[in-house]
């Protein structure tokens, strides 16, 4: 029998990291300081990439650890509502649950204040694992602040190595979240100490000038961050769509224009859209016009998800994103 809430007969992703609570103000455009009230939106990268692969229907497996808390719990059922297997979740009855505090501006963009010290998630022991999970992937993704402590970094390097070993493809997005980080120095550092090890990594215009050190967005800039083994590098560009590089072509997909409300969770939309895709297709990164056209079907999610507050409500289903590109 499947495990619990999981979609049976397609190919695994499992999704490792940090799963969390967003507070979000009730109104756009103010400080912290000056918000009337927030909402509660469970977020955290992996477990946005995780849910946006079930809600296309994939099959989806979340790895990492909630405190044993009332907002832990909450966060684990909302996984298993939204179709995405609970078999790598652990609790830490020692550590709460992450919380984040968002700021949006008037532009959708966002400004974070985090409450670690340490969470759940942090404290993810490599003993812990569920290998047997783990080695079952197709996919396996991950980001980077699971990179930031131990002993959730050496889990983190262990997991990656037993999915790499079990023959999973490794898919990087190094979703920089500076203030978590004991310095920018540090971050670039450990952000690009696992990045030979990926076979796809995408990031964002941001992380491309923060790891490069240019400020400039193009071609050769992001080709700096090329490695010999990578089977598809993405850049995106929020309003301005993606660019692709792979061994043998590369190019750029336009986005689709919508009303921007909250950017968060569009590039985990993006990126749950595309390795849903490309699990049960490989062949997608070897064709480019395949590959173009799963691009832009990610960029159509990932526009979608703009259109709400909060990542895991605005993530959409294969129907909603077929409907933007068919009305384009």
């Amino acid at each position: 029998m499947a495990p619990s809430g999981v979609v049976s007969g397609k190919s695994l992703i499992v999704s490792f990291g940090e799963m969390l609570i967003d507070f979000v103000p009730t109104v756009s455009g103010v400080s912290l300081a000056e918000a009337p009230g927030f909402l509660k939106a469970p977020g955290g990268a992996p477990a946005n990439v995780a849910i946006a692969v079930s809600r296309l229907g994939g099959k989806a497996s979340f790895v990492g650890k909630l405190g044993d808390d009332e907002f832990g719990h909450m966060l684990a059922d909302i996984l298993k509502q939204n179709g995405v297997s609970g078999d790598g979740i652990l609790f830490d009855q020692g550590a709460r649950t992450a919380l984040a505090f968002v700021t949006l501006r008037t532009d959708g963009e966002r400004e974070f204040m985090f409450y670690r010290n340490p969470s759940a998630d942090m404290l993810l022991k490599p003993e812990e694992l569920n290998l047997d999970l783990i080695r079952s992937a197709r996919v396996f993704h991950y980001g980077s602040i699971s990179l930031i402590v131990e002993p959730c970094r050496s889990a983190h390097l262990k997991a990656m190595e037993v999915a790499k070993e079990s023959g999973a493809l490794l898919s990087y997005d190094p979703n920089l979240r500076l203030p978590l980080w004991p310095s920018a120095d540090e971050a670039r550092k450990q952000i690009l100490s696992i990045w030979d090890k990926a076979d796809i990594v995408k990031v964002s215009d941001v992380e491309l000038e923060f790891l490069t050190g240019s400020d400039k967005i193009d071609d050769e800039t992001a080709m700096k961050l090329w490695r010999p083994n990578f089977t598809l590098l993405l850049v995106t560009l929020g309003e301005n769509g993606s660019r692709y590089y792979t061994k043998n072509f590369h190019g750029a997909v336009d986005a689709f224009h919508v009303n921007t409300v909250d950017t968060t969770g569009a590039g985990d939309s993006f990126v749950g859209a595309l390795l849903c895709k490309i699990v049960d297709d490989p062949t997608i990164l070897e064709n480019e016009t395949k590959l173009r056209d799963v691009l832009k079907f990610a960029n159509a999610c990932g526009a979608i998800t703009t259109t709400k507050k909060g990542a895991i409500p605005a993530l959409p289903t294969e129907a909603d994103a077929l409907t933007l590109i068919n009305g384009a």
